[in-house]
Parts: C-alpha cells; sequence; structure tokens
C-alpha cells in the first residue's frame, strides 16, 4: 500500500531550477513527489511516460498541437514517446507521478 508519508524521510532531490522531488522505486518504477515553482520551464520536449495526480496547484501540460489544463485533483496519464512540457505554472503544483521505465 502506498502513502504519501512514505516520502516524508526521503531527502528533496533539485534536478532542475524551481523543481524539486522526493523518490523511491516500486514495482521497478519511480514513484515521485514533484513540486514546480513558477520559476521552473521545462526547455526539452519529454517522452517519458506518466501517471500523475495533481495534489496542489494547477498547471498545463503543453502537447505541441494542444496544451492541456490540469487543475488540483485531476488525475493524468501520458504514454511514453508522446512528446510534452509542463507550462504556465503560476503557483507552487505539488504532483505523485509513476513515471514509465
Amino acid at each position: 500500500m502506498f502513502a504519501i508519508e512514505d516520502f516524508e524521510n526521503l531527502e528533496w532531490e533539485s534536478p532542475a531550477p524551481g523543481c524539486r522531488q522526493k523518490v523511491f522505486h516500486r514495482e521497478g518504477k519511480p514513484w515521485r513527489l514533484v513540486e514546480f515553482a513558477p520559476e521552473f520551464v521545462e526547455r526539452e520536449w519529454c517522452q517519458k511516460g506518466h501517471n500523475g495526480i495533481v495534489l496542489s496547484g494547477e498547471f498545463e501540460i503543453d502537447f505541441g498541437d494542444r496544451a492541456v489544463h490540469y487543475p488540483e485533483g485531476s488525475r493524468f496519464y501520458i504514454p511514453a514517446g508522446t512528446p510534452h512540457k509542463a507550462r504556465h505554472i503560476a503557483s507552487l503544483v505539488r504532483l505523485f507521478l509513476i513515471d514509465e521505465v
């Protein structure tokens, strides 16, 4: 069983300016608690697959031909190989993500 409390004893990592995360592996996949601040800019298109939930805040994901808005409480799935970027982050956004490997 998973609970957000599983992240409490992990240290924050900062993979990019305006982004921090806590990561552990379960079932062979990285499970991440991620925070994006307004200064976060995703410069490259991400190709990883993600299953996610917006725990707090809201943001958009740019898929190139369209942008999709995700308010707090939204769940989303992005298949691996689908180019995407996070954008329009107005306030702190907290996500729970399970990445496809």
